[in-house]
């Protein structure tokens, strides 16, 4: 059977990042800048990073939800500073988001780099926050370092991508056994010196870091936004897959996120014809990415359906809510957002025995994992996961969302880490 291709509309993205077609258009170097809000905060931070883009995902979750519980509380100030395709801002009740001019990544077309170090010192010297968070590993410490020396403001990091999974290098999947292990542990112990602390979403994350002589790291798990994310979703199952052009009769396997190189998403479609003649299953793809064409490529016949990037979250959650199983195929997530929507919604996860992902599942045993880059175990997995109890499973993963990923319990661990880190 040969793939199917459904288009639909992208509908307006509710998290509270503007689209770059909503920025106001203004040449940040020279112009006159927003005057800065609410003057009775007590706390202003700053994000500044690299992976924002609008075809984006847990990054961009990450911020937009961070953006989302400041504007509900006086008390804060929030800015972030992003790459973009043009110079602009964005104003909301105590959020800004400063778009800089930057270069599209070859290598990850999603992102563009941020080397504006003039701009970006002037943005911070006229918002002065009083911490910064640095979202990005390579240049963008450096240009806000450079920003910020005048400021005083300590700069803290956030451990979003694994090393081993940056795009085109092989020998940082093996840097354990390597040269690269002692370039790259080098590289981030002089790195560590520009930040107060490293802040991490996993055990797996900080794990990765202090085997690179990285020391000073402090574990806040993200969230999920348990009224979107909700099984109660499963009601509206057979209108949404009506809507999607996915079938009613057969299991629906669900994967929603970037269409890159370590997702490892050619092993699910290597193995996926063993699924498919177990169980009849539908893997549904949805997102973009470079690795698009040669992924589409690789399984033509394959029982897949392809969807575009859903920008609109209410979309990613209805396809959960119709969704019999979910995968997570990276090996190396830091923490696995999409894995935690999934179970939120009430749906098994398959992942592979390794990273973030499979930290999360672990826990709150609602999933079942396979061998990392194994497409027959990966089949596997999913014949497994589509038997079992759903009932069950769902419930486990939704009670452990529940109990410790609920945003507002993040944040709040959040901004008394920011605290902390000021009177230290």
């Amino acid at each position: 059977m040969r793939g199917e291709t459904v288009r639909e509309a992208a509908p307006t993205p509710t998290v509270l990042l503007p689209a770059v077609a909503e920025t106001t258009r203004l040449p940040l170097a020279r112009a006159s800048l927003p005057a800065r809000d609410r003057p009775q905060a007590t706390l202003t931070v700053l994000d500044i990073t690299k992976w924002v883009g609008e075809g984006s995902g847990g990054v961009r979750t990450y911020l937009g939800e961070k953006a989302r519980h400041v504007a509900a509380h006086d008390a804060l100030r929030h800015v972030l500073v992003a790459p973009g395709p043009f110079d602009g801002v964005a104003l909301g009740d105590g959020v800004r988001t400063y778009r800089l001019r930057g270069p599209l990544i070859p290598t990850q077309t999603a992102y563009r780099f941020l080397l504006a170090t003039r701009t970006t010192r002037r943005v911070l010297e006229h918002e002065r926050p009083d911490i910064i968070e640095v979202g990005s590993p390579f240049f963008v410490p450096w240009v806000t370092a450079l920003a910020a020396r005048r400021l005083g403001a300590p700069m803290v990091a956030f451990h979003h991508t694994s090393l081993a999974a940056l795009p085109g290098s092989l020998a940082l999947r093996r840097m354990a056994r390597g040269a690269w292990h002692g370039a790259v542990g080098r590289y981030l112990r002089l790195l560590n010196r520009l930040f107060r602390t490293t802040i991490v979403a996993s055990a797996f994350a900080a794990d990765e870091l202090r085997r690179l002589g990285i020391e000073r790291v402090s574990l806040v798990p993200l969230g999920v936004d348990l009224a979107q994310f909700h099984p109660s979703r499963r009601a509206a199952r057979a209108r949404t897959r009506h809507r999607f052009g996915l079938p009613l009769d057969r299991p629906v396997v669900l994967y929603v996120g970037r269409l890159a190189r370590e997702k490892r998403l050619e092993v699910v479609l290597d193995g996926w014809r063993e699924v498919e003649r177990a169980t009849g299953a539908r893997l549904v793809i949805a997102g973009a990415g470079e690795e698009e064409r040669a992924l589409r490529l690789r399984r033509p016949e394959a029982s897949v359906t392809w969807l575009p990037f859903q920008g609109d979250r209410d979309a990613v959650a209805r396809l959960h809510g119709a969704a019999d199983a979910y995968l997570s195929p990276g090996e190396t997530e830091t923490f696995g957002l999409a894995a935690l929507e999934a179970m939120a919604s009430g749906v098994r996860v398959v992942t592979p025995a390794a990273g973030g992902g499979w930290e999360l599942v672990q826990r709150a045993d609602a999933g079942v994992g396979y061998a990392p880059g194994a497409p027959r175990d990966m089949a596997r997995a999913v014949i497994e996961a589509l038997g079992a109890d759903r009932e069950a499973m769902g419930q486990r993963g939704r009670a452990h969302a529940e109990r410790e990923h609920g945003w507002s319990t993040v944040f709040d661990r959040l901004f008394t880490l920011y605290r902390e880190v000021l009177q230290s």
